[in-house]
């Protein structure tokens, strides 16, 4: 679409291709009243924005940064006021001097058509280099600060993704799959067949773009390897058999939203859909990887802090006997999932996940993933959180005041059995 003549006019040119040019769109959006010629500009904006290469997001993020944050002086004298005559009229004026005026142009450039999924996009690109850019912060949280009113639960929609859905939404999900890789169509038409399930949260603003989805196998045990629930010849079950539900794959999709916690409410809506559907359903658990464990090990054994004879083959875990391996790997990862800590949380990101939804850690299963992606991130190791719809909030409540980790008696046993419990038990 050709550029409005007034557009052009006031900049002299097409004010698309660099980040002064993106910014003086910003700064025209703000200074606008009308709202046709703000939708306009929101819309120039935004392609101004989306026409940005990688070296003009710089100085576009440090104009953000520095030119519509709040100015301290102005801060200073509200704060000051608000506390010489506290009330409402000082409060209010506090709250509009302290909110930066970069978010009320975020609210503008999100009337633009596709605007959501442009700053989602800007958001991701932020991300990409936030840790070379602190300042950058400043944006990322009015960015989140948004993001996580404009994606609150009541906006997401459930959809049950089958082989009916559209070619390009099924597409998208060999493309983002990122705990076990979809090889194909025909491993996707596996996944999706009748004692199979696969869910997703779609968004009013992104309707084609799913924002995580959940995978799910309807079986009458609980499984110990990943390998049989991906094997593409795996005989069909009759889902009216079934008595458990394992999720076995859950995948955030937007990296511009990370930070907003979709999983738990996914997990619990589908839960209580397949119980409603399939009232034989009594066990909902999952099949996790353990993504810190392998370079937790390696870790131990540089520092001298493990020994251990099975793992000094060169090149373990892939090039080891994995009937050797797993006898001391699974102690190992029970303690590993018991105790090791990031401040007063557990060291693995999976276990923070399952264990702040409410989820109990039921059991660890030795080399369930074989496969190059978990032996290199886990040690082969899978472990299997169950969620009991009856202690959910009982565990999560657990979790979050006393900072415990809910587990079974047969995980708190294997993890005494491991030589590192040993020697921290053994006196002086």
């Amino acid at each position: 679409m050709e550029t409005p003549a007034f557009l052009r006019r006031l900049f002299g040119r097409d004010p698309r291709g660099s980040a002064s040019a993106a910014l003086a769109l910003c700064r025209a959006l703000l200074s606008e009243r009308g709202e046709a010629a703000g939708a306009t500009l929101a819309r120039e904006a935004i392609r101004a924005i989306e026409a940005l290469d990688e070296a003009q997001h710089e100085p576009f993020f440090d104009a953000l940064t520095s030119e519509f944050s709040p100015a301290p002086a102005a801060v200073a004298r509200a704060a000051q006021a608000y506390q010489a005559e506290p009330g409402p009229r000082t409060l209010a004026r506090l709250q509009r001097v302290v909110e930066p005026i970069r978010q009320e142009l975020l609210r503008r450039l999100n009337m633009a058509p596709g605007g959501t999924a442009a700053l989602v996009a800007m958001r991701t690109r932020l991300l990409e280099q936030l840790g070379a850019h602190p300042a950058w912060r400043a944006v990322d949280d009015d960015l989140l600060h948004l993001f996580r009113s404009w994606f609150n639960r009541g906006f997401l929609r459930l959809e049950r993704i089958d082989w009916r859905t559209p070619a390009n939404v099924l597409e998208k999900l060999i493309e983002y799959e990122a705990v076990h890789a979809i090889r194909g169509w025909d491993d996707l038409r596996r996944r999706l067949q009748s004692d199979r399930r696969c869910f997703a949260f779609f968004h009013p603003a992104l309707p084609e773009e799913p924002l995580i989805f959940i995978e799910v196998a309807l079986t009458r045990a609980l499984p110990a390897r990943i390998e049989p629930l991906l094997e593409l010849a795996a005989p069909i079950e009759d889902p009216e058999l079934a008595t458990h539900a394992i999720f076995y794959s859950i995948t955030n999709c937007q990296d511009g939203l990370r930070g907003i916690s979709f999983g738990y409410f996914l997990i619990k809506q589908v839960a209580e859909d397949l119980h409603a559907q399939l009232p034989k359903l009594k066990t909902f658990a999952t099949l996790s990887p353990v993504p810190g464990f392998a370079a937790w090990l390696t870790g131990l054994r540089k520092r001298g802090e493990l020994t251990l004879p099975e793992l000094d083959t060169p090149g373990w875990p892939q090039a080891g006997d994995p009937d050797v391996l797993a006898k001391p790997l699974a102690p190992l990862c029970a303690h590993y999932l018991l105790h090791a800590r990031r401040g007063d949380e557990p060291l693995d990101p999976v276990a923070r996940f399952h264990l702040g939804n409410g989820a109990m850690l039921e059991r660890v299963n030795a080399l369930a993933d074989r496969s190059k992606a978990g032996l290199g991130r886990s040690a082969g190791m899978m472990v299997n959180y169950v969620y009991r719809l009856e202690d959910v909030e009982k565990n999560h409540e657990a979790y979050v005041n006393e900072h415990r980790v809910i587990a079974s008696r047969a995980v708190e046993k294997l993890a005494r059995e491991c030589p590192l419990a040993q020697s921290e038990a053994r006196p002086d």
